[in-house]
């Protein structure tokens, strides 16, 4: 087991949503929650590295406005006042947008991409931006996990998932395509949330890949739908999609009868010890009455799994092609050098490929999202890890995503709940839903975390 270098401090997330409860009263103000989370900025930025930029004047003053509103009864929404990061391929009117690359430092839109702006609307208080891999992809760029700083936080939302378990703020904007949101949410023990396909409106957000969402990193299973709700209600999701739909408010809790194991291509490079977790995971549930079914025992759920088999190669594929432009002006129209051998090769691989073939890559993700759709009839959610063990010491990777690629392949909402642990350190649980199913989702974790002692 690997010597854990410890930060500072324990790492503790902020739950707005708790202590929101006094600001009606005045016990409590959005602007002193603000300061407290600028305290632990102050404290322990240095060793994590979670932010690129920030606006802590502007920061202030939208949390003395939300104030302003709890004292009078006139919330905008349930997130007035909450502290936010953005992960920094979002556009924001006030701070820079990098995308985690030397291309575009200092670069500037001048505007908020359509999350942020429905945010800001609904009375957020935008903190700052926060790290991002090279072009949300593979490069990392020196943030370090809160629980032991000589492991990963994670990608390519490493400085969201970082931020909120440090508890800098109560939640944070990430994506993700093949592992973005769920695997870092795993490493760094929040609560990580990719919507279905479209679910988020992604206007003015560098993130071109079919299969990508905005998503959401919390302090809590709450504030991970409170956000990601109060975004749709303002902006929809991507043109074409309903958008998330569902209470402004969490879902009830509704406990699941039926839910299924997906092992998946993980199975094979999970640690012992992340798979007895998982283990006890499904044993409590079954104590619990909810029945648990695996691809031993369901015809379709050994199919959904063969259909899965490949996900990582398939989706990584499809990025290719789709990452060409704007890989190919880049390289071409700036230079060339700034770019990180990853997205390099990356373009290599993708100038070598077809149309024809990229079309053949999207019939077999449909036939792969027609499989797995036919268990929604079987089970209301599906669990696996989130990761295959705890975030791996370096700072040069940001992990083995193989869990977290079959929900972005198959466009289906996705969970992870810091429940678990391996090696002392965080682990998610994933959840699993179906597609514009996100709300139930919501339901099914919000039954399961009791059962889970949380």
């Amino acid at each position: 087991m690997a010597t854990v270098q410890r930060a500072t401090r324990t790492p503790e997330a902020k739950s707005f949503i708790a202590a929101s409860k006094a600001f009606a009263s005045g016990k409590d103000t959005p602007r002193a929650f603000l300061e407290r989370c600028i305290e632990t900025i102050t404290a322990i930025e240095s060793d994590i590295g979670a932010f690129v930029a920030t606006n802590l004047a502007g920061a202030r003053a939208a949390a003395d406005k939300a104030g302003d509103r709890w004292k009078a009864g006139r919330t905008l929404s349930p997130v007035d006042g909450m502290p936010i990061g953005v992960k920094d391929i979002m556009e924001t009117a006030d701070m820079p947008t990098e995308q985690g690359s030397p291309l575009f430092v200092g670069w500037r839109g001048g505007r908020d991409c359509a999350a942020v702006a429905a945010l800001r609307e609904a009375g957020a208080v935008i903190v700052g931006k926060t790290v991002t891999t090279e072009f949300a992809a593979t490069e990392p760029r020196g943030t370090r996990n809160p629980w032991d700083l000589a492991r990963t936080p994670g990608g390519s939302s490493s400085g969201s998932a970082a931020a909120v378990a440090a508890g800098m703020v109560s939640g944070a904007l990430g994506s993700q395509v093949i592992g973005s949101t769920i695997r870092p949410a795993s490493y760094c023990g929040c609560f990580g949330y990719k919507p279905s396909v479209g679910g988020i409106n992604r206007g003015g957000s560098f993130d071109v890949f079919s299969q990508s969402c905005t998503g959401v990193i919390a302090a809590t299973l709450g504030e991970a739908w409170i956000m990601a709700r109060a975004i749709s209600a303002r902006a929809g999701g991507d043109p074409g999609y309903p958008g998330l739909s569902g209470p402004l408010d969490p879902p009830e809790a509704a406990k699941p009868r039926r839910v299924a194991v997906l092992q998946t291509a993980g199975w094979k490079v999970a640690t012992a010890e992340a798979k007895q977790a998982l283990e006890g995971a499904l044993e409590r549930l079954r104590s619990s009455g909810v029945a648990v079914v695996d691809g031993s025992a369901s015809a379709k759920v050994a199919a959904a799994e063969a259909a899965l088999a490949d996900a990582n190669m398939l989706s990584r594929r499809i990025n290719a092609w789709e990452t060409r432009w704007p890989l190919n002006t880049y390289a071409r129209d700036m230079d060339r050098s700034k770019l990180s051998r990853p997205s390099q090769d990356r373009l290599a691989e993708a100038e070598k490929m077809t149309q024809e073939e990229y079309q053949g890559l999207l019939v077999k993700r449909d036939r792969v999202r027609e499989t797995y759709a036919a268990l929604k009839g079987d089970c209301e959610v599906c669990v696996t890890l989130s990761a295959p063990g705890p975030a791996p010491v370096g700072l040069t990777s940001t992990g083995d995503p193989t869990f977290a690629v079959p929900s972005s392949l198959l466009g289906a909402p996705a969970l992870s709940l810091p429940v678990l642990r391996a090696e002392g350190l965080p682990l998610g649980l994933q959840l699993i839903g179906f597609t514009e199913g996100d709300a139930a989702m919501f339901a099914a974790a919000a039954a399961i975390l009791p059962i889970m002692g949380k």
